[in-house]
C-alpha cells in the first residue's frame, strides 16, 4: 500500500511566515527572560519574526534593544552588567513589553516614548554608601558579627539545596556570594551598594533585591516549603547518609524516618547509629559540651602519651558558641610519636564507655619528591577516627574544673579500677546516674527511663608534628575559607595547598611551616586569625 503524501500546508497570510525577510536591519531585538518565562519568551520571540523583525535567541554586542517585562532598569542594567555590556559600550534601548507589543499590532518598530523605556532609579553617589571587599574570602576578615543575615540566610539555604543536588559549582557559587554579604561592615539598604562587589551574580543580586523589596525571596520560600529539600535535609540529616543515598531512597518514596525504617532497608553500621542517635546527633552542640568533652579525650590521650597535645578545631576555635559536631587535632613534639596513638586513644575511650560508634581510617598520605600528583583537595589523608560520643548530662555544664572530672564521665561497665569518676552503672539493663554529693556518697538516684547523656559527632585527626600546621589550618575552617586559600594558592601563586602540605610548583619543592602564620606569608597574604576565618 503506496502512503498518502502529506498534504503541504500553504498559506497566503505574510504573517504566518517564519522565514519573512528582515525589515528592520536597524533593530536587532532580545527578549530577556527572566521573570517573562521560557515558553511565553519563544512564543513571542516566533511572532517578532514573522513580523519580520531580527529577534536574536542569545544576547550579543549586536543587540540594540533589550526588551523585559515585569523588571526594573536596574535590574536590566545589572544583568547587563554581567554580560559584559556595561560603561564604555554601544548603548542599548532598555524597553518594556509593552514598546514591543505595539510594535508588533503596527507591523513596525514604533516610536520610543518615556513610558517604554524601563526607569533606572538614579541615586546620588554621594548619598549611597557602595562596599568594597576584596575577591578572595582569605583576604577578608570576617567575623561572627554578620549585618545582613537574613541575606546571606537565604543565600546560604539555596547552597545547601544546591550541595544536596548535587550541583556543587552552583552551591559554591550561592556560598561564595554569601560570604561576601557576610564580610560587608554593615547592613545592605540597596543593591547600587552592591556594584563592583566580587562572586554576586546576576542569580544572587535577584534574590538580594526580591528580600530588599519584599522582605523575602519566592524562590527560596518555595524551597524551604519543597517536600523533595525536606526529605533531603531529614534523610542526610541520618549519620552516614550522603545525597546521592538520600536521593535513590527519595526516588524509592522514602521521604521520612519512619518510611526509611518501614522499608526494610538494609544499614550500615554508621547509618544504624545515626538513625539510632538522630534527635541528638540533630541538635547543636554547645560550648560548654564541646569542652567537656575536651577534657575527656585530653584525659585519654595523656593516659597513653604523656607528650602528645590535643587542640579543639572547626567552629569553636573560630569563636562560635555552637556547632554541628567537635573536631580534635592530636600530634606529638616528636616526629613519629604519634605512630600507634590513635588506636591506643580508641580504646581507652572505648574501655571507659565513651564511644557509641566509632570508625578509624589509617594514614594514606606520602609525600612524592614531584609534589602533589593531583591538585590538592579538602579531603586528607590523615588517620582519622570517626565517632558517636556519649556525653554524660553533667559533662556538658561546664561545673568542672579544667584538666579534672567534670561530674558522671565515665561509663557504662567501665571495669577499670583506676577511674574513680566512673559512677554511671548498667543494673538488669536500665541505667541509672549516680551523683556525688559533698561528702562523696550518693546524693540521688534518677529513676530507670531518665537517660542522662546525649550522643555528640566527635573526629579524632592525628598529625606528625611536620604536618600540623597544615593541619590546624585545614581543620579551623571555615569551608568555604579553606576552599578560597586552595584557590588563592593555586591561580595566584602557582602553588598546591592541602592539609597536609604547601608545594611551590614553580620551585619545584615543598615549603615548610611551623606555624599558621608561616603559611600565610609562603602564600604572600596578610595573617587572619581564626576568629576572623567565618566566611
Amino acid at each position: 500500500m503506496v502512503p498518502l503524501k502529506r498534504r503541504k500546508v500553504s498559506s497566503n497570510v505574510g504573517d504566518n511566515n517564519p522565514e519573512a525577510p528582515n525589515k528592520f536591519p536597524q533593530v536587532v531585538l532580545f527578549l530577556l527572560e527572566r521573570k517573562m518565562g521560557a515558553s511565553r519568551r519563544a512564543f513571542l520571540s516566533q511572532l517578532g519574526r514573522r513580523k519580520g523583525f531580527q529577534v536574536e535567541e542569545l544576547f550579543s554586542e549586536s543587540v540594540t534593544h533589550v526588551v523585559s517585562e515585569n523588571n526594573s532598569g536596574l535590574e536590566v542594567r545589572t544583568w547587563l552588567d554581567s554580560q559584559g555590556r556595561g560603561q564604555g559600550r554601544t548603548p542599548v534601548h532598555l524597553l518594556d513589553i509593552s514598546w514591543y507589543t505595539e510594535s508588533m499590532r503596527a507591523g513596525l518598530p514604533v516610536q520610543i516614548l518615556d513610558t517604554h523605556k524601563l526607569q533606572e532609579q538614579r541615586t546620588d553617589d554621594a548619598e549611597v554608601v557602595v562596599f568594597c571587599v576584596p575577591s578572595y574570602a582569605c583576604q577578608r576578615r570576617t567575623t561572627l558579627e554578620n549585618h545582613n543575615t537574613i541575606l546571606t540566610d537565604a543565600l546560604s539555604l539555596l547552597a545547601e539545596n544546591a550541595e544536596l543536588s548535587d550541583q556543587e559549582g552552583r552551591s559554591v557559587a550561592f556560598r561564595r556570594a554569601a560570604a561576601v554579604m557576610k564580610a560587608l561592615p554593615g547592613a545592605v539598604t540597596g543593591v547600587t551598594q552592591l556594584r563592583g562587589l566580587p562572586c554576586l551574580g546576576e542569580h544572587s543580586l535577584r534574590v538580594i533585591k526580591d528580600i530588599l523589596e519584599t522582605g523575602a525571596s519566592a524562590e527560596v520560600e518555595s524551597t524551604k516549603q519543597s517536600e523533595r529539600y525536606k526529605a533531603l535535609k531529614v534523610l542526610t540529616g541520618i549519620f552516614g547518609v550522603g545525597p546521592k543515598t538520600a536521593e535513590r531512597w527519595i526516588r524509592e518514596g522514602i521521604h521520612t524516618l519512619q518510611q526509611l525504617q518501614d522499608s526494610g532497608h538494609t544499614l550500615n553500621r554508621a547509618q544504624q547509629a545515626g538513625l539510632q542517635h538522630y534527635d541528638d546527633l540533630n541538635q547543636p552542640v554547645a560550648k560548654a559540651e564541646a569542652d567537656a568533652i575536651a577534657e575527656v579525650v585530653e584525659r585519654a590521650v595523656v593516659s597513653v602519651s604523656p607528650g602528645a597535645q590535643v587542640t579543639l578545631t572547626g567552629g569553636f576555635r573560630r569563636g562560635k558558641p555552637t556547632g554541628h559536631d567537635v573536631d580534635f587535632l592530636i600530634t606529638h613534639p616528636e616526629e613519629g610519636g604519634e605512630d600507634g596513638l590513635m588506636s591506643k586513644v580508641v580504646s581507652r575511650l572505648e574501655s571507659q564507655g565513651f564511644l557509641l560508634y566509632q570508625k578509624t581510617t589509617r594514614n594514606s598520605y606520602l609525600e612524592s619528591k614531584d609534589g602533589p600528583a593531583r591538585p590538592a583537595s579538602n579531603m586528607d589523608r590523615f588517620e582519622r577516627c570517626f565517632s558517636i560520643f556519649k556525653l554524660h548530662e553533667d559533662e556538658g555544664r561546664g561545673t568542672g574544673h579544667p584538666g579534672t572530672p567534670t561530674g558522671n564521665t565515665a561509663a557504662a561497665n567501665s571495669g577499670s579500677p583506676g577511674d574513680s569518676d566512673s559512677r554511671s552503672q548498667i543494673h538488669g539493663g536500665e541505667q541509672r546516674l549516680l551523683v556525688s554529693g559533698e561528702d562523696g556518697g550518693p546524693e540521688e538516684t534518677k529513676p530507670a527511663g531518665h537517660r542522662p547523656w546525649r550522643a555528640v559527632r566527635v573526629d579524632l585527626v592525628v598529625s606528625p608534628i611536620s604536618q600540623f600546621a597544615f593541619a590546624l589550618l585545614g581543620w579551623t575552617g571555615s569551608k568555604l575559607f579553606e576552599r578560597e586559600l586552595r584557590r588563592w594558592a593555586g591561580h595566584e601563586k602557582t602553588m598546591s595547598l592541602s592539609s597536609h602540605a604547601l608545594y611551590d610548583n614553580k620551585q619545584s619543592r615543598y615549603l615548610r611551616a611551623t606555624s599558621e602564620q608561616e603559611i600565610f606569608a609562603h602564600l604572600g597574604l596578610e595573617f587572619i586569625p581564626p576568629s576572623e576565618r567565618n566566611a
